[in-house]
Formats: structure tokens, sequence, C-alpha cells
């Protein structure tokens, strides 16, 4: 079964060694907690906020050993009045024999406001 794997991170500013370094420091959160290999992974969706400009996030998973061939989008956040600024969302499609319940999701950073029901 495919299941979706969700994470976010915020970065102090929009830089490209920050958003890359946050982006890949998530990824691989999400990657050892969920005990993930590169032939597991469908896709991976990344959104930014309007404000991270600096660079495609997805750049990071490159860097990752084994996710050369892993296909990566990038996007940008619905602006929606008073969301969180500077955050990097993640969404992976992960095939795997979880359970709904044991999927854990990563929220790093300022990024755990989003979801303080799921604290990583």
């Amino acid at each position: 079964m495919i299941r979706g794997i969700r994470g976010a991170i915020t970065v102090p500013e929009d830089n490209e060694s920050v958003v890359v370094s946050a982006t890949e420091r998530l990824v691989r959160e999400m990657i050892s907690k969920n005990k993930i290999e590169p032939e597991q992974v469908a896709s991976v969706f990344i959104s930014v906020t309007k404000d991270i400009t600096s660079v495609f996030p997805a750049r990071a998973l490159r860097s990752i050993e084994g996710w050369k061939y892993v296909p990566v989008m990038c996007m940008t956040e619905i602006p929606v009045p008073s969301s969180l600024p500077l955050c990097i969302r993640v969404m992976m499609h992960v095939n795997t024999t979880a359970k709904q319940n044991e999927v854990q999701h990563v929220y790093l950073e300022g990024a755990v406001v989003l979801r303080p029901d799921l604290k990583s």
C-alpha cells in the first residue's frame, strides 16, 4: 500500500545553503523514523511558502545516497494570510506495510505548530 508521509520545517532565512540543509535534515529524519529505502518511494512533493525563492529544495534529496532516481517535484504553498512563514513541507509517497497510525510524520523547528498532535 502507498502511504503519505508528511514532514515540515521552518528556516530562519531564504538562503540557498540554509534551505538545502534544512530540507536534507527533514528528509533524513523522515527516512530514519520510517525506515524508508529509496526503492519504496513512488514520489516526493516539496512545497515552500512564497517567501522561499533562493533554490529548489529538491536539490537536497540528490545528496542522499540512493535517491538519485526518486521523482521529486517542488511547488509553492497557497499564500493563506497569517500562514507560517519560511516553511518547507514534504509529502513522501511510500510503499509500506505500516498502518496509517504507525507512520511517523516529522515536524521540526517552527513547523511543530502545524500539527501539535504529532510532535516528533
